[in-house]
């Protein structure tokens, strides 16, 4: 359960910028505004149908008094609540809805988010991915500060600084990739890369950072994905903290691969993903919650099953869970594990 040091200190001396903006770290195909209009006036197109999926209601004292072994509650998209050694952790939350800068227009939310700020534990940690507006919700993170005060830490992609700290936010730690910080005696957070971009405007595009955060607790390691494409990077994420004990990781928003794939793995990339870090388990994200793109909205987990199959992946590895669903994902032995020690 070492990390080579050395190694990740070398790689974060080097954050990849162009003319003022980050890149990621392989040559990716940039889609502009013509490209874009492309797919959405293509002949025929239509966004999917939406549909609002059962959503169970989590149990209040249970996540008051979690379990000993670490426990995780999928709110929809790509937001949980994961809790253990007492610490809750938020990732991307958003509760809005809709994923837009307005009210009145913008992807809606067809399922409710499992749990309002009002009904959340005590909440100590949030990690916060990219900018885009699926995957950071100025409503949500207001509620949270006025609820949780300065205690609340943000755990943050470098360049958005500026953002929160208008917001009257100041419990921040920002890092850039391949960087990390020691939250607490048992606590360290490192902010790792993946293949995106970011911007919330026409003009700011790829001016702060995207990433996956991996946030160890007492020697467990929660490996949140964000938003991706696919590239080698996992593999060398792998190579440096495998075995990684539970991961959540997005398999929708793929369609059309020509103009996704870049940017956005599909259900077969991301059992790749789990594969190539060194995952003892994994929890599907980034579905069925918003319309976003060409893939009908309950296609991402059958396809999931079907890579699982054609992979060699069991299903108990990479599960899908339903809106608001609260499960545990215990300690695994690391003596009887094939993934321990590298052997990954």
């Amino acid at each position: 359960m070492t990390v080579d040091r050395q190694h990740l200190a070398r790689l974060a001396e080097s954050q990849p910028r162009s003319g003022g903006r980050f890149r990621n770290l392989e040559p990716t195909v940039a889609h502009g505004l013509g490209d874009f209009l492309r797919w959405q006036l293509a002949p025929g197109r239509r966004f999917p149908k939406g549909r609002r999926y059962t959503l169970l209601s989590p149990d209040a004292g249970k996540l008051a008094h979690p379990p000993a072994q670490p426990q995780l509650t999928w709110l929809g998209h790509a937001s949980f609540l994961f809790q253990y050694e007492g610490l809750n952790v938020l990732t991307d939350p958003v509760l809005s809805d809709r994923a837009s800068p307005f009210a009145f227009v913008g992807p809606r939310r067809y399922t409710p988010p499992a749990l309002s700020v009002e009904q959340m534990p005590t909440i100590h940690r949030v990690l916060i991915s990219h900018n885009h507006y699926d995957h950071l919700d100025e409503a949500t993170v207001r509620r949270l500060h006025r609820r949780f005060g300065d205690d609340l830490c943000f755990c943050i992609p470098q360049g958005l600084r500026r953002w929160f700290e208008k917001r009257g936010i100041r419990n921040l730690v920002e890092l850039g990739w391949w960087q990390s910080q020691a939250l607490s005696a048992s606590e360290e957070v490192f902010f790792l890369p993946t293949q995106h971009f970011s911007g919330r405007g026409a003009r700011d595009g790829n001016t702060t950072l995207w990433g996956s955060w991996l946030l160890e607790i007492d020697g467990y390691r929660l490996y949140f994905g964000g938003d991706t494409g696919y590239g080698t990077v996992f593999q060398q994420i792998g190579e440096l903290f495998a075995p990684i004990d539970l991961a959540l990781l997005p398999i929708g928003a793929y369609d059309p691969r020509w103009f996704m794939s870049p940017v956005h793995v599909d259900p077969e990339e991301a059992v790749r993903i789990h594969r190539d870090i060194g995952a003892r388990q994994s929890v599907a994200m980034h579905w069925g919650t918003f319309v976003l793109t060409d893939e009908p909205m309950d296609e991402p987990p059958r396809r999931l099953h079907q890579a699982l199959a054609d992979q060699g992946v069991a299903e108990a590895d990479f599960r899908i869970m339903q809106h608001g669903e609260t499960r545990a994902f215990p300690m695994q032995d690391s003596a009887a594990d094939p993934l321990a020690d590298g052997a990954a």
